[in-house]
């Protein structure tokens, strides 16, 4: 029993470890392709660790790397390179050649980053996240930089989805200079995901549609809502059409091409809701010829009804 006592008083005066100080070396392999046209290479890593099984594919830039060099034949030599972040070095160990190449990595976190970024309050960082902020490059001045804009509530996952996705500082100055600010982190993340670029939303407001919420843009966006579009269903007549019904009419396939056809046809400037009736019941441009056949003054309702009709 004294035994037990003394262990248990030992054990509680010995100092906590520090997040940084978690023992063992990350380890892992690497695959790199030169193959890409933007000035980075693709690097894969892989590992298997406490957590399981975990991969990252990823775009890094060329002159991120040190002590890179892209062989210039087909012959594989050997090569030694590193990626040094806030958070720590990866170290890079095996073959390349002028495609790319594979080996095994190493992770060295670097001494005080996890203090910091729990003095920051991001949160106590165990060794797999410390590795997870180099790999992704999560540092202490995008922690800076996102808490000037007033993300200062962020959690780790959420900086890291930031970064993954392009949802930082320099989106956020892009979107601010547009008209919008105060969006939440989820928000940044969603647009850049459904790709509502500060491009994007500078061409739509140039076809008339500012002031958009960034639901209203994504929504757009995941339905194909293209400026192209919306500028051909402007030229055709439909000026003032909200971007609800934009996305209405994309889901339901009212194209340019079928609303020219139905113009042709003698029926211009049908209103939204019928367009997209006609189109939910089926009615093509080749029913409307038929229809017409019979009743040369047939209305959009009419052949809506006639469509569903025939179905029963």
């Amino acid at each position: 029993m004294k035994t037990f006592l003394m262990g248990a008083l030992l054990a509680l005066a010995l100092p906590l470890t520090p997040p940084e100080a978690v023992s063992g070396t990350i380890q892992g392999r690497w695959f790199l392709d030169f193959d890409r046209s933007d000035g980075q290479a693709q690097l894969t890593m892989k590992r298997t660790g406490v957590r399981g099984s975990w991969n990252s594919s990823h775009g890094v830039a060329l002159s991120d790397f040190r002590g890179l060099t892209r062989p210039s034949g087909t012959a594989d030599v050997p090569a030694r390179f590193s990626l040094v972040r806030d958070a720590g070095t990866i170290t890079f160990d095996g073959q390349l050649d002028a495609a790319g190449g594979s080996g095994k990595f190493t992770f060295a976190a670097a001494p005080g980053f996890a203090a910091a970024m729990a003095s920051a309050g991001v949160g106590n960082l165990d060794e797999e996240q410390v590795f997870s902020a180099a790999v992704h490059d999560v540092s202490r001045q995008l922690v800076g930089e996102l808490k000037a804009f007033g993300y200062d509530r962020l959690s780790f996952d959420g900086l890291v989805s930031m970064r993954i996705h392009g949802a930082g500082p320099e989106f956020i100055r892009e979107l601010k200079a547009l008209g919008y600010e105060g969006l939440s982190a989820d928000q940044l993340v969603s647009m850049r995901i459904h790709g509502a670029t500060a491009s994007f939303i500078r061409d739509l407001q140039a076809l008339g549609y500012s002031h958009l919420s960034p639901d209203n843009l994504v929504s757009l966006r995941i339905h194909g809502a293209t400026p192209e579009y919306v500028k051909e269903i402007k030229e055709l007549g439909y000026e003032r059409i909200s971007s609800d019904q934009l996305v209405s009419v994309r889901i339901h396939g009212v194209t340019p091409e079928y609303i020219r056809g139905l113009a042709e046809l003698g029926y211009r400037r049908v209103p939204v809701d019928e367009l997209v009736s006609m189109r939910i019941h089926g009615v093509t441009l080749e029913f409307v010829k038929k229809m017409q056949a019979l009743d040369p003054r047939v209305s959009p309702d009419d052949l809506v009804n006639k469509r569903i009709h025939s179905r029963s």
